[in-house]
């Protein structure tokens, strides 16, 4: 049953609607839902004697099946948004995100804690996979001229989501009385209440551009001579194609190779410059290294999306991989010798992993138009998925095998170069996507829906 406030005809933009009203609205739904990075001050609390006491692997679950839905989620309703429109996706990212808070707030006040696993991981990751994608196609829409910079703003909402949500939480358990189960359960449920209300915001601020509505002063770029005007390529087609699986690579690997940092943030810095002596001043730096790693992510999806309308898509891409498997290849060599060398490396690295989310709707856009490029992003996003268990388990697997310092990354870092060159060549090797892969353009709509 639809409900027709939530309809795409309901949400056409007057004409004297300002396009820069749509980035505030994607933004409102990234920031809340970047609430699932800080999931580990919610693991540390519930591990803790003062709450369940859980292993470190139990309190894992509800973060690792909220990433596996969010992928899954976004690859099978990423048609529904499509069709229904951004208004109707970011409703259900609020109903599912915000429910699933309140599931686990339940959960905490029962001492049921299966109940954080279904409202953390499985309601809650439908919600997050839904509003990830749920502004994509609308922002590249209302900036074509910028589709990289427009995109990499949504994007660098979800990666700064938990520079809000990692204090926020703390200070609730404060404000509640202390680490326990019933001041989780009280900070889930104020969490659940308060980002409904910040995400309505982008739900009541979204329009979609009216019919053959441009920018001012923008005009389309000319086609080649024999080249077609426009694409529009269906997500059913586009995972037919070679472009759809080389750029699934390059992201898979790109991500595998950030996240392997980012998952092990703390024990890197630690292990790469301790201090026997001084053991908490190491860990004090150890977290100010991951602040700075995840303040490098969040403005490394902004600035070098941006980047990339100016240069373009493979050139970016080209560096993402190339410099960054250079600069795998540095650590590997010198290790700790510089520790200033040392953390521009790794921020730069984990700036890239950053950017390589947000950059790759607008090369959607490049090779598959605009027709669909929600759902066909959707269906890329399993590769996230796949780079979430791949990442973390090359670097734990190997640096748990070997003897600790810093010798014991260097086969991790290797192998995270030899990814990134498969990466290089996969990126190499994309070309236009063949004509015989394209929507008749008469059956096209501008709002990506089939006549």
């Amino acid at each position: 049953m639809s409900v027709p406030l939530l309809d795409r005809s309901r949400i056409v933009a007057p004409p004297d609607w300002s396009r820069w009203l749509i980035p505030p609205a994607a933004l409102a739904i990234h920031l809340a839902i970047g609430q699932a990075y800080a999931w580990s001050v919610f693991k540390a609390a519930i591990s803790s004697p003062a709450s369940m006491g859980l292993s470190g692997t139990m309190t894992a679950l509800p973060f690792q099946l909220a990433i596996v839905m969010l992928g899954l989620s976004a690859a099978l309703l990423g048609t529904q948004v499509e069709r229904r429109g951004p208004r109707w996706a970011m409703a259900m990212s609020l109903t599912f995100f915000c429910s699933g808070l309140l599931i686990s707030a339940a959960g905490m006040a029962l001492d049921q804690f299966w109940l954080v696993i279904l409202g953390y991981g499985l309601v809650g990751g439908i919600g997050l996979g839904l509003g990830y994608i749920s502004p994509v196609s609308t922002l590249i829409k209302w900036f074509p001229d910028r589709p990289g910079m427009a995109t990499g703003i949504a994007i660098m909402g979800f990666g700064g989501g938990a520079l809000i949500a990692s204090p926020l939480t703390t200070q609730l358990f404060d404000h509640f009385g202390g680490v326990s189960d019933a001041a989780i359960a009280k900070t889930f449920l104020t969490l659940g209440l308060g980002y409904a209300v910040f995400m309505a915001l982008g739900v009541v601020l979204i329009r979609v551009p009216a019919d053959g509505w441009t920018p001012r002063g923008w005009t389309p770029p000319v086609a080649a001579p024999g080249a077609q005007a426009s694409i529009a390529v269906s997500a059913a087609n586009a995972v037919k194609t070679p472009q759809f699986w080389l750029l699934w690579v390059v992201l898979l690997v790109n991500v595998t190779a950030g996240i392997g940092i980012l998952e092990r943030a703390s024990g890197i810095y630690t292990d790469f410059f301790p201090d026997p002596t001084d053991p908490k001043s190491v860990a004090t730096a150890a977290v100010g290294f991951v602040a700075f790693l995840s303040a490098t992510n969040m403005l490394g999806r902004f600035v070098w999306s941006s980047v990339s309308d100016l240069v373009g898509r493979r050139n970016v891409y080209r560096m993402y991989l190339g410099v960054g498997a250079l600069l795998y290849l540095y650590l590997s060599v010198f290790t700790n010798t510089n520790k200033l060398l040392f953390l521009v490396a790794a921020m730069v690295i984990l700036s890239f992993y950053g950017a390589g989310f947000a950059t790759v709707p607008a090369y959607l856009r490049d090779l598959f138009g605009t027709y669909q490029v929600g759902a066909i992003h959707g269906r890329l996003l399993t590769a996230w998925s796949v780079a979430g268990v791949l990442g973390p388990l090359i670097v734990n697997a190997i640096a748990d095998a070997g003897d600790p310092g810093t010798s014991r990354y260097v086969p991790a870092f290797v192998t995270m170069i030899c990814l990134l060159a498969i990466g290089f060549v996969a990126n190499e090797l994309i070309r236009p996507v063949a004509a015989r892969h394209h929507q008749p353009v008469t059956s096209v709509s501008a709002e990506g829906a089939l006549r």
